[in-house]
């Protein structure tokens, strides 16, 4: 069996390595427009920040570990074609130009996504970039060194990475977010008090700016300047464009691969496309919400490896299924942790839930604990089946695996009722001895029976 890989990082590796341990004999390529293969994009705002100097530990297997276990890894190589009846793809050296035919007996579309880049006057100038690969990292730390003033666009995860990579270096920030809040997937409760921290927490380096956006850049070679849609501008000697990401769909769309509403891929539980042999995963698919039940697309590397798994063992004629995400998250700000599972209030609001929700902050362990510190958890249940929707807790306690203990619940279809059961580890270094999450179901169920 011949089994071709469009993409290698996250899922495409996955499906890779995967394949080959099912099949031994199997023919195996992946073909990818990247230098590297299987490396943690995840990492490279630490990279950026100089948590560590050596780029190379992002690569979690390289190109020459694939070979020896029998992949193919084609580097520098698009795939500008999919013939699905003939069963072969098109694919361009980038270095050599050439193009030549391949045929396959499974596909495993695993494109990602890029950037989203807006259309603002003058983007071609140098110094602006948006982080996707070990490249962009490393171009980005090199101008950071070499830069004082720097300019962000967006306000999502990757935003926040790389204030906290900037400061660390002494930078000056400038942040402009179109929403009134940055990370605005959380409920503005939760957002604007991460907003505050972070602009607490900065040493006065960082400057956010809301409801706002970029019209232009300004420059001769190299972008000097900012001016935003309400009129104002400032001088920058970088800017990291992080506006979001799209999945990449156009060579499966091509193909007459179905796309869902989401306008990613869609694909069914064992990661089949509408096109027999062609399976797809990662970035480039929609997922289903396992609360709502609906299409979502979210793009998270967890979720690119579990998929990259699922697809390879349908592809080599095993059977199992990826049931759907909750979107469950984590970041940090310095001390400050930030997670979140399941909907957030104004999304279950969105999908025609009933909601009622809890704001609760409290200490994470015993008081007379020299470690101790506060979290500030929101829980969302439906007023009609008491069912737990989801989570976001912040705080720079363990805010996170409160989050986790929730997720697994949601999984379950927990009910704010069950949450007041569970038996949670207690000791003094540890929680305290009525958990958050206790006291946060306790108040829930308050408002459930009012």
């Amino acid at each position: 069996m011949k089994i071709i890989i469009i993409g290698g990082v996250a899922a495409g590796a996955k499906a890779a390595a995967k394949s080959k341990r099912l099949l031994p004999d199997a023919e195996i390529h992946i073909y990818t427009m990247d230098t590297h293969v299987s490396y943690s994009s995840c990492g490279l705002p630490y990279y950026i920040a100089g948590d560590f100097e050596d780029w190379h530990k992002l690569i979690v297997r390289t190109k020459e570990e694939f070979e020896k276990s029998g992949i193919n890894i084609h580097t520098e190589n698009e795939v500008t074609k999919i013939l699905s009846t003939d069963k072969k793809i098109l694919v361009k050296d980038l270095k050599l130009g050439t193009c030549q035919f391949i045929e396959y007996d499974k596909l495993i579309i695993a494109t990602g996504s890029r950037p989203f880049i807006p259309d603002i006057k003058n983007n071609h100038l140098k110094n602006i970039f948006t982080l996707r690969n070990l490249e962009d990292g490393i171009n980005i730390r090199e101008a950071m060194y070499k830069s004082n003033n720097i300019t962000l666009l967006g306000g999502g995860y990757i935003s926040v990475e790389l204030i906290e990579a900037f400061v660390k270096n002494h930078k000056n920030v400038t942040l402009i977010e179109r929403s009134p809040f940055i990370l605005s997937v959380f409920d503005e409760e939760i957002s604007s008090l991460i907003q505050t921290f972070i602009l607490e927490n900065s040493e006065g380096l960082v400057k956010i700016i809301n409801e706002d956006n970029i019209s232009e850049f300004i420059g001769d070679e190299s972008v000097s300047g900012v001016v935003t849609s309400n009129g104002i501008g400032f001088e920058t000697d970088m800017v990291v464009i992080a506006a979001g990401v799209r999945p990449v769909v156009n060579i499966a769309q091509d193909a007459g691969v179905e796309l869902g509403i989401t306008g990613a891929i869609k694909v069914n539980s064992r990661m089949q496309t509408n096109i027999p042999d062609i399976y797809a995963c990662g970035d480039c698919v929609e997922k289903i919400n396992m609360i709502s039940n609906t299409p979502v697309w979210v793009p998270l590397g967890s979720t690119a490896n579990k998929e990259g798994r699922v697809a390879a063992i349908n592809a080599c004629g095993g059977v199992e299924d990826f049931e759907g995400i909750l979107g469950s998250a984590v970041l940090r700000y310095h001390a400050l942790s930030i997670s979140m599972t399941g909907l957030s209030e104004k999304m279950a609001q969105k999908l025609g839930y009933d909601t009622v929700s809890v704001v609760i902050t409290k200490r994470d362990k015993a008081g007379y604990m020299p470690e101790v510190k506060n979290v500030t958890l929101k829980i969302v249940a439906d007023r009609r089946s008491h069912k737990i929707l989801g989570a976001q807790a912040i705080g720079c306690g363990n805010a996170d695996k409160r989050v986790n203990t929730i997720s697994v619940g949601l999984i379950n279809g927990m009910r704010v009722e069950d949450l007041l059961d569970v038996d949670l580890t207690y000791a003094p270094p540890f929680s305290t001895s009525i958990d958050i999450l206790i006291s946060a179901a306790r108040i829930l169920k308050s408002k459930l029976i009012n």
